[in-house]
């Protein structure tokens, strides 16, 4: 995105109290955009909204939205639209994530994250879309995950939220190329250092954590408004990304025989246990929210479980 514009756009942002959506809505401020935060708590949302303004928003206002639901989700694009007349960004990066085995993540809790990832993508393309139609431009951004290309045990109700959000990026580009100022982006991010991971839901016993490469969340929304300013359909943000998908799509024999220890070496942190239960996933937990997740170098992490994990073998 560049620094200023001469006529700043209306961008919307779901998730913008926290991670990459809390790092996109600074990017926008700074930008000199409208900027529009939604996200499920009012308070979070304000702290955002004030970090917003400092940035320099031409102006900004705070939509208190669980996308999950569909009214709310009409309500919030349509006070969006209220600010110009016209909708010219979205960013769908609201996002939550449970840990454990299929059969251990209680229906409530996967239902959760199936709604607000999958569900909540398709109620925000639902009344995005025809806007964006009308006016014959604009862009929606759905962020996805390097998750949404593979298998990887222990986040079921995540990973199948996140492959149902590209397939619907897909559709949404395929039914839409009669209107060709209206772009539909998806994006893919790796390992990125935000507060999900510790507010996940958790039944696997222990806190999970970004897998390396890690990046800021600052840097993953630089690179989504990147996209955007670029015209790009489909972007992967993260080194290993283009890596792991090639393992998992060329070499499956391969990949299905290492995922399962690198996933407990790389994705759970063994030295710190914690008791289940849903996290942020059925309600918000502001108290936590922030850009970054503060869990150190995950590098230090993985070494101490490789050590744990050899000495249990002896």
């Amino acid at each position: 995105m560049t620094p200023a514009r001469a006529v700043p756009r209306v961008v919307l942002v779901t998730g913008a109290s926290s991670g990459i959506g809390l790092a996109t809505v600074i990017a926008a401020g700074r930008a000199g955009e409208h900027v529009v935060l939604a996200a499920r708590d009012p308070g979070a949302l304000r702290r955002a909204g004030d970090e917003c303004r400092a940035a320099g928003a031409a102006s900004t206002r705070i939509i208190p939205t669980d996308v999950g639901n569909d009214d709310a989700v009409r309500r919030c694009v349509e006070e969006a639209l209220a600010v110009t007349g016209s909708l010219d960004l979205v960013v769908n990066a609201a996002g939550v994530v449970s840990y454990g085995r299929t059969q251990d993540v209680p229906a409530e809790v996967f239902d959760g994250v199936l709604r607000t990832n999958l569900v909540g993508s398709v109620n925000v393309a639902r009344h995005v879309v025809p806007a964006l139609r009308d006016q014959e431009h604009g862009t929606l951004v759905l962020v996805g995950s390097v998750v949404g290309h593979l298998g990887v045990p222990g986040m079921s109700p995540y990973v199948l939220s996140k492959w149902g959000v590209r397939a619907l990026a897909r559709q949404l580009q395929l039914e839409n190329r009669d209107r060709p100022g209206l772009h539909v982006v998806y994006v893919a991010p790796g390992g990125v250092d935000t507060p999900i991971y510790r507010l996940a839901g958790n039944y696997a016993g222990y806190v999970g954590r970004p897998p390396p490469p890690v990046m800021r969340s600052e840097k993953a929304a630089a690179r989504i408004l990147a996209a955007v300013d670029e015209s790009r359909k489909r972007v992967q943000v993260g080194l290993a990304n283009d890596l792991v998908r090639f393992g998992f799509s060329a070499m499956p024999a391969l990949y299905d025989v290492l995922v399962g220890p690198l996933f407990a070496a790389v994705a759970m942190d063994r030295s710190e246990p914690v008791a289940p239960g849903p996290g942020n996933v059925l309600r918000p937990t502001p108290e936590s929210y922030g850009l970054r997740g503060g869990q150190g170098n995950p590098l230090a992490g993985i070494l101490r479980n490789l050590r744990r994990h050899a000495g249990a073998r002896r």
